[in-house]
């Protein structure tokens, strides 16, 4: 084997209307972990997309231990011993764990399926990860994290000699990213290249032994972790030096109490209960807590989504009762759910029609929707919040990760809301486009509305909340002013069950 197993070169693609890469290189070493980093829309995915068989480079060549060679499929690619765990997990959820991981190569006994040998490799496979599922169980009956980590299971079981592992972590915890980085040891042992795709600065410099940056389709260079530092790989990333990851804060919120939550308790016991909290004009009220604190929960049910069994919600001094999404909506109150495919985007329609979905009526008259007052709100806010997009038609399924946050803020934006609940407004984002969001959301606050935003990433939460609320177990565990909250006392509220 030669010093590299995989050689990218000068790879190009080109979609309608965007050049997505332009000769871009990557060199992989056998049983090295290769980190891939960018802001959003970069091309890290296509790039990776290209070498998986998904789209066909316009040109440029692979080769693959020395080899030159034409991936056209996808099937082709693990057969080259590439294989690919997508940021988005799509499992067959109606069917068992074991014939997720084995379709299209099932373990036969003359003509029938051999269910016994599958069990079995199924088990072995996963002992050799340390992975705790039963194989027969369904595959839709699974967490996030256990899917992630059963996705992980499936590229191993193709004995590839490159696993591509886009944002691989997304969705796991600090134990479970930790169980994933001991996978990948065992797979370096082993000769296998990682090719690792994430925003995480920490994560990078802590797993990866080379980094390749990119940005707008092009390659910038690549470094041996060791000398890189987050601060050089943010300015690299997004061409710029970016010492501050927030925005200087100019504003002071007012004491004016715009949403009042009073004794509010879910009718399922196990979600939030006798929660309390003011929200004032001009504020940014952070809600932290670990997973299960049914923060989103809380969140869903001030924007009508889920039931409130007893409590009171005022606005501006006057209760409100909050059955339906239409009821928050005519109070002004405006929600970004948490999971951007699931909830937010409609990726078979256009930028124009994601954006301006929400607000359809006032660009009616006389019950005809009027296109041009469509289009003209849709570019304005696509252009306030920066959405790289080559036009308003473009299908939204085509766009980053973080350009489609963008339009779904710039969607909620033009319902004009006096409260805007983000709930994890830049995960998946790159720093570029966080930075953009953040000064958004100073400048909305600047104007005397006020945000709810639940975030998970510590940084975030204290660098952008006035004051913090922690939940526990459905329960305010308690709040922190600014000056007082830093990461070890959120973390011990975090942890503090409320009776």
């Amino acid at each position: 084997m030669g010093e590299y197993v995989l050689e990218m070169k000068n790879i190009t693609k080109v979609f309608p209307g965007v050049k997505a890469l332009d000769n871009v290189s990557l060199k992989v070493r056998p049983g090295s972990v290769h980190a891939l980093m960018g802001e959003n829309g970069a091309g890290k995915s296509t790039l990776m997309k290209c070498l998986f068989g998904i789209y066909q480079e316009d040109g440029g060549e692979i080769i693959l231990d020395g080899k030159q060679e034409n991936i056209t499929s996808s099937k082709q690619a693990l057969d080259l011993g590439v294989s690919m765990i997508h940021q988005e997990l799509h499992p067959i959820r109606f069917r068992p764990v074991m014939e997720n991981i084995w379709l299209g190569r099932f373990p036969m006994r003359g003509i029938a399926v051999d269910r016994k040998a599958m069990i079995r490799r199924t088990k072995e496979l996963f002992k050799e990860i340390d992975l705790d599922v039963n194989p027969e169980v369904l595959a839709g009956s699974l967490s996030a994290s256990n899917l992630q980590l059963v996705e992980i299971a499936k590229a191993v079981s193709y004995n590839s000699k490159i696993i591509i592992m886009d944002e691989p972590t997304s969705s796991l915890t600090d134990n479970e990213t930790e169980h994933l980085f001991k996978i990948i040891r065992q797979l370096q042992n082993k000769g296998c290249a990682i090719i690792y795709i994430s925003h995480k600065m920490e994560e990078i410099l802590k797993i990866a032994d080379e980094v390749t940056i990119m940005r707008d389709g092009q390659y910038v260079g690549t470094w041996p972790a060791g000398e890189l530092t987050t601060d050089l790989i943010i300015s690299r990333m997004v061409g710029r030096d970016m010492t501050n990851r927030f925005p200087p804060r100019t504003h002071t919120p007012g004491s004016e109490v715009v949403l009042k939550a009073d004794d509010l308790c879910s009718p399922i016991p196990k979600s939030f209960q006798h929660v309390s909290f003011e929200l004032h004009r001009g504020e940014i009220l952070g809600i932290g807590g670990l997973v299960g604190a049914q923060r989103t929960e809380l969140v869903e049910a001030l924007f009508g989504l889920r039931a409130i069994e007893s409590g009171s919600v005022e606005k501006d001094g006057e209760e409100f009762k909050v059955k339906s999404v239409q009821d928050a909506k005519k109070h002004g109150i405006a929600l970004l759910t948490e999971e951007r495919r699931a909830t937010g985007v409609f990726g078979i329609l256009s930028v124009l029609d994601n954006t301006v979905i929400a607000s359809q009526k006032d660009y009616a008259k006389n019950g005809v929707l009027q296109q041009g007052r469509r289009l003209k709100a849709a570019k304005e806010a696509n252009q306030q919040l920066n959405v790289k997009t080559p036009t308003m038609e473009t299908l939204m399924q085509n766009l980053s990760g973080g350009n489609q946050q963008k339009v779904l803020i710039a969607r909620w934006l033009l319902t004009h809301p006096d409260i805007l609940i983000l709930d994890e407004p830049t995960r998946g984002i790159d720093v570029g486009a966080k930075y953009e969001i953040y000064t958004i959301m100073l400048e909305l606050i600047r104007q005397g509305k006020s945000i709810i935003m639940i975030s998970s990433e510590m940084p975030e939460l204290l660098g952008m909340s006035d004051r913090v609320m922690v939940m526990c177990e459905g329960r305010v565990s308690g709040v922190l002013n600014r000056d007082e909250a830093d990461q070890i006392e959120v973390m011990r509220l975090a942890t503090k069950f409320v009776q």
